[in-house]
């Protein structure tokens, strides 16, 4: 029998095994469902409950993440791991349109066996070294916030908000706390050996299916509806926008892309706040996105909501904290052009609230607040640094 550190990655070369690429096609389904989740219902409470159900689908994709860090995604025991979690990821995105009424407890199952299930198996993987000791204590904040996980799911519809709130706080907390347990103390960032490239890496992929959920809406909705000016005019600006999203993502400066990083920093630190906590934000914003698309392309001459606008100016700007985060803690700066966009957004939703705009009015504004962002930064028309190398070279 093979011991459980034949399970463990030889070399942290940052590959990123076809087991993960399997593991994320769960999250096509389940950005869908978000995004449904959200246009279904744009209250307040509405978006509360989405933020809620975000926030857990992306703890189970960003510990799962991590923990193949440090894996070998060819192992067997691996690959059974991998598609057991699939599994219930997959519970997640089924339960998500009732996760707030009749199917509660099966979204909560499918995230506690994610969180313990996974958690577990790195204690024993890493069985005699100081990894097992780090696992342990997040397993066992993983416990804890799962007793307040179930306790909302078997609550009434008004106490289980509450309660999964609470719940969250202590599970995005916990690295914050360094998992931190009486007498044991908190696991140091330096005792985790975390190869940035890999995590980075995992998290361009997920960003790439979020922006799949709005290519996916637009085509659907271009493939049901009149092809009038208004509507083809709207398709075209959905189209650039998602363009945009992407080229501003990958930009040379401010984007996530292969970059030194810097001798002074832990990689494990860059990881928590880029990765973990800039990325959901990222996401996140991609997800809002999707749904301002579809709102726009389905009316695009009706006069926007308020809840409209904040949806359509939201997602950019979401996206665009997210940005700031990445690159303040992953390349020790805070981009002037983004602080100015996160204005103009502002500025423009209460412009546009008080005109009453349509939706297509509404969707060029951000557009266009995207377009000048890139533009006036150059990051538009910039080539990578081992692009421009390599043509030079030539």
């Amino acid at each position: 029998m093979q011991s459980p550190s034949a399970v463990l990655r030889r070399t942290n070369n940052g590959h990123v095994g076809t087991v993960e690429l399997f593991f994320d096609l769960v999250y096509v389904l389940t950005i869908i469902q978000l995004s449904h989740f959200l246009l279904y219902d744009l209250s307040p409470r509405g978006a509360l409950e989405a933020l809620i159900l975000f926030a857990a689908v992306w703890w189970g994709w960003n510990y799962s993440a991590w923990a193949m860090n440090w894996l070998d995604p060819d192992h067997p025991k691996v690959r059974l791991l991998v598609v057991s979690l699939m599994l219930a990821a997959l519970t997640m995105a089924i339960a998500i349109p009732d996760a707030f009424g009749d199917r509660a407890v099966l979204f909560v199952a499918g995230y506690l066996f994610l969180q313990l299930v996974r958690s577990a198996f790195m204690v024993v993987a890493f069985r005699g070294q100081l990894m097992a000791r780090n696992y342990a204590q997040l397993l066992a904040w993983s416990v804890g916030s799962g007793v307040l996980w179930v306790a909302g799911a078997l609550a009434d519809d008004e106490a289980r908000i509450y309660l999964w709130i609470a719940a969250l706080a202590v599970d995005y907390l916990a690295p914050i706390a360094g998992f931190y347990l009486p007498r044991l103390g908190a696991t140091s960032m330096l005792d985790w050996p975390l190869t940035e490239e890999h995590l980075a890496e995992r998290c361009r992929l997920v960003f790439i299916i979020a922006l799949g959920e709005s290519i996916l809406i637009l085509g659907g909705v271009l493939a049901d509806a009149e092809l009038d000016p208004g509507t083809v005019t709207a398709g075209v600006v959905g189209f650039a926008s998602i363009v945009l999203m992407w080229w501003l993502y990958f930009s040379p400066r401010h984007g996530n892309v292969e970059k030194e990083l810097p001798s002074h920093l832990s990689s494990a630190a860059i990881g928590r706040a880029a990765y973990t906590y800039g990325h959901a934000f990222m996401v996140g914003g991609a997800i809002v996105v999707a749904v301002g698309i579809e709102l726009v392309t389905t009316h695009p001459a009706d006069a926007a909501s308020w809840a409209a606008v904040l949806t359509i100016l939201g997602g950019p700007a979401i996206y665009l904290i997210g940005n700031i985060i990445f690159n303040e803690s992953r390349n020790q700066q805070i981009p002037a052009s983004r602080v100015l966009a996160l204005a103009a957004f502002v500025l423009a939703g209460a412009i546009v609230l008080l005109l009453g705009a349509p939706y297509l009015v509404v969707a060029l504004t951000a557009l266009g607040i995207l377009l000048v962002t890139g533009s006036l930064t150059k990051e538009l028309w910039e080539r990578p640094a081992h692009r421009r190398a390599a043509v030079e070279q030539h």
